[in-house]
């Protein structure tokens, strides 16, 4: 399996969005075990590029970077989606009010990866959210931020995900009702110049918010064959 790819063009988005277009591999820890290689959640993709469960990783004493929190039943998404181990600090989701970055405004569609590039690739408005992405990430996987659908799919294995984050001495996501508000990469339709969706992962809820407050965001990234 390799990570999903995208293409930039321009210079300064260009050289930040390297690291989206690096392939790695994902497969069994030993070609010479037979392991179960099918993608589970809870499994961990480690900076090798490599995906396993939690138990191998230890065993092979390698280095985890992603918790597996989705697995697509058909494909069309990718084979599934995992988060990164730490959480982001808080930060913008724009420099500046007015600007619609472009992302699709639905809260329906699994699009993270296309919301990022394109508050990457707009030149009318910086996103310091975006950009943060590349504060943390050395691994060549293509991460992003989570739409509001993306949100709602590791609202649902939350529990599991959580006790595989911290054995992999990751952040852990809060579970209270009042818990920790992570930006979304979704513009709040009609008020795309102004708003974004934050999303409660203690709740499930969503709350529109102005783009230029800071919050806290966890980056993503999509397996693929």
């Amino acid at each position: 399996m390799t990570i999903h790819k995208y293409i930039n063009t321009g210079i300064r988005t260009g050289l930040r969005l390297l690291l989206l277009t690096m392939p790695m591999v994902i497969a069994s820890c030993d070609d010479h075990e037979h392991l179960d290689t099918a993608i589970h959640i809870g499994h961990v993709v480690c900076s090798d590029g490599r995906t396993m469960s939690v138990e191998e990783c230890e065993k092979m004493q390698k280095e985890p970077v992603a918790v597996v929190f989705y697995v697509s039943a058909d494909g069309k998404d990718g084979d599934g989606l995992a988060i990164g181990l730490q959480e982001l600090a808080p930060v913008e989701f724009s420099d500046t009010l007015g600007v619609a970055q472009g992302t699709s405004a639905s809260t329906d569609e699994k699009d993270g990866n296309a919301n990022t590039y394109s508050l990457y690739s707009n030149n009318k408005a910086g996103s310091p959210l975006a950009d943060a992405v590349f504060s943390v990430w050395r691994y060549g996987q293509s991460a992003y931020i989570p739409s509001v659908a993306e949100m709602r799919l590791l609202n649902a294995s939350l529990p599991a995900v959580n006790s595989v984050l911290r054995r992999c001495g990751g952040d852990a996501i809060s579970e209270d009702a009042g818990g920790c508000w992570y930006w979304t990469s979704t513009e709040v339709s009609g008020q795309a110049g102004a708003k974004a969706w934050l999303y409660s992962l203690g709740t499930g809820a969503i709350q529109e918010t102005p783009k230029t407050e800071a919050h806290p965001a966890r980056i993503i990234i999509t397996l693929r064959k």
